[in-house]
């Protein structure tokens, strides 16, 4: 007769398998019999007396752990491996969970289960017998689990991931606007000292760059090495800013980084998309992209604005091109459009209208959840006794067909579209805004003008119209709507406000917008300015964050809770203002800084988003003080991680 060991030394998994099923065969009949389970130490005593000398000297000396717990995964056996690589101890009556920590019905029903103890690891396979009396009542339920000891094969892969190359794309944010004002001498120099500085930084983490292009580099650096990068939070992101350009705006650069690829070929796709995402978002930060996902770092520096209009000519161009071979145009913006949502889309709705008249051309808003009522009003009087601008989502979905192009104003976020079923329907869409990009961004757009450092979408759409065939013809009121939406997003001409904003407005105003009217746009009534001043009053100030909670949900709270952060913003010492408050459709936060503070990346750590300036987020299913507390983590988080 071959012997136990010879069989586990050919076929160790047929030998353990057969073992296990013995040896709970044997459990089971002495457990039927049993008249109490008190003395396990007895229980396994005449357990063992079941089997000859081989088996239980096979089953005990067994070189890799195993334990049998029963139903309850209390342990009723194990053998010296398991005594010495793991519990240590006296393990009789203990549940298995309090010395490691296994999911028991996971591991019965997958082969591939593993766990880790201190610094080990283990693959666990599991084997369970019941046995039931006459009335097939369960009487005893055993689980033997053999433990095969894998932390080699771990190490192995874990040193294989850390050692694995990932590429890096570097490029220096509008190179051309940094330098256009140079020397050459002073170029070269400036040059000469980024390029030393990315030399450096790489050599640290034992990388190597090439440059592709005056302001591009490429990089490859192991795994482990980016990890170190990503310690130190890519600190190259705010060297390369001491760089001094003639008192101008700073040296910046975007990164982009392909981490967890199966190929080289694969890490640099992820490294285009993650360059082209941090320069959606307005530069000066790394993304490193997995397949899970975006992880970003930096981007605390405002938006170099770009003084050429070569790719807004460009865009106007190809959009013109594009509408005249369509039979209809569908402009929509955000959900709860603001002014700058409303008034940007139906500025391009009138020139487009003027460029085309015969064409169907509508913009798309919700007649009940928009803020841009008095907006909406005002333009329905001027145009009294013409085709209307607006249309519901629900008659614009009879409408599409497919020579439909949907025009985006204003966002680029998928989510919060003023109607996602519109967008869907769509065969053909264009997307304008200046928010940066977010990850769930429209990414089927045929012509994607995004511009992050302009000051709003009516600023866009302003510059766009320019270069229409007979803008100088469109009517007055068109004008004072995109007015109405740059002066809401810079605040009267504050915030965000570059040359080119108030070369749009200039344009704005001689095409007859009427600088009054516009402002009387944003009266708001006395309940209005009580709740505002409500808000203000019941502020907090938590590291220079100014926080008011209402859970009222009043129906002018969304207006109120806008102004009173924007407000707040004037407190001594306040770098950023949040509004927790309630709506029927749940719980939002409006959030405003002056630049100091990047509310946009706090936003985002709460499922939000938004700009540098501005930013909101929204939840559902929880109170405005649970808010309030998950807002002041992503504020504690934020500061730790600029710090």
């Amino acid at each position: 007769m071959t012997s136990a060991f010879a069989v586990a030394e050919t076929d160790p998994v047929k030998f353990w398998t057969l073992l296990c099923i013995t040896a709970l065969t044997a459990l089971a009949f002495l457990v039927l019999f049993s008249a109490s389970q008190k003395n396990l130490h007895k229980f396994v005593t005449e357990m063992e007396s079941q089997l000859n000398i081989t088996e239980r000297d096979s089953l005990y000396k067994f070189p890799a752990p195993a334990v049998i717990v029963d139903g309850d995964g209390v342990i009723v056996w194990y053998n010296i491996a398991f005594s010495e690589q793991v519990c240590g101890s006296d393990a009789f009556g203990v549940h298995i969970n309090k010395i490691i920590d296994i999911d028991l019905e996971k591991a019965m029903n997958n082969k591939n289960t593993t766990v880790d103890y201190q610094s080990s690891h283990f693959r666990i396979s599991a084997v369970t017998t019941e046995k039931k009396d006459m009335e097939s009542r369960l009487i005893s339920n055993l689980t033997l689990l053999y433990f095969e000891d894998i932390s080699d094969y771990i190490n192995l892969e874990t040193e294989m991931n850390n050692l694995r190359p990932s590429i890096m794309l570097i490029s220096i944010d509008n190179y051309e606007e940094l330098l256009s004002d140079e020397k050459e001498s002073e170029k070269s120099h400036i040059l000469i000292q980024i390029e030393k500085l990315l030399e450096t930084y790489l050599d640290e983490h034992r990388g190597i760059m090439r440059k592709l292009a005056a302001d591009k580099f490429f990089a490859v650096v192991e795994d482990r090495n980016i990890n170190s990068m990503i310690a130190d939070k890519f600190k190259i992101i705010n060297e390369v800013r001491n760089i001094p350009v003639s008192g101008k705006t700073p040296v910046t650069l975007s990164i982009g980084v392909g981490m967890g690829s199966v190929d080289l070929a694969e890490s640099e796709q992820f490294a285009r998309q993650a360059l082209e995402m941090a320069q959606g978002r307005g530069g000066d930060q790394v993304a490193v992209k997995r397949d899970e996902g975006y992880e970003f770092f930096g981007g605390v520096s405002k938006g170099i604005e770009k003084h050429t209009k070569v790719k807004t000519r460009m865009v106007a161009a190809a959009l013109t091109d594009l509408i005249s071979s369509c039979s209809s145009v569908l402009i929509m913006g955000h959900r709860n459009g603001d002014m700058d949502s409303v008034g940007s889309g139906a500025g391009l709705c009138g020139a487009i209208r003027l460029l085309f008249p015969d064409m169907y051309v509508k913009m798309v808003v919700d007649p009940v959840r928009n803020l841009a009522q008095p907006l909406i009003d005002r333009l329905n009087e001027n145009l009294s006794g013409e085709e209307p601008v607006f249309i519901a989502p629900a008659e614009a979905l009879e409408r599409i067909d497919d020579g439909t192009l949907l025009i985006v104003v204003d966002t680029n976020n998928k989510d919060i579209l003023d109607s996602p079923e519109v967008y869907n329907a769509a065969k053909q869409v264009v997307v304008i805004d200046h928010h940066r990009q977010v990850v769930n961004y429209i990414d089927n757009a045929v012509i994607f003008h995004h511009e992050p450092y302009a000051s709003s979408a009516s600023e866009m759409a302003a510059e766009l119209i320019q270069y229409f065939p007979g803008a100088d013809k469109l009517q007055s009121y068109f004008a004072d709507v995109m007015l109405a939406g740059i002066m809401l997003d810079t605040k009267d001409f504050v915030m965000r406000t570059g040359v080119r904003t108030f070369e749009a407005a200039a344009f704005l105003r001689k095409l007859g917008a009427d600088m009054v009217a516009v402002k009387g746009l944003f009266a708001n009534s006395m309940a209005c300015i009580q709740k505002r001043s409500q808000l203000i009053a019941s502020a907090e100030i938590y590291k220079r964050c100014a926080i008011a909670l209402d859970d009222s949900a009043d129906e002018c709270i969304r207006v109120a809770s806008a102004q009173a952060a924007d407000q707040m913003l004037g407190i001594v010492d306040v770098d950023a203002s949040f509004v927790i408050f309630r709506t029927p459709q749940g719980i939002n936060i409006s959030a405003r800084s002056m630049g100091a503070m990047n509310v946009q990346i706090i936003m985002e750590k709460l499922g939000g988003g938004g700009h540098q300036t501005m930013a909101a987020a929204q939840f559902a299913d929880i109170t405005v003080f649970e808010a309030k507390a998950k807002l002041v983590s992503a504020i504690d988080e934020h500061i730790a991680n600029i710090s």
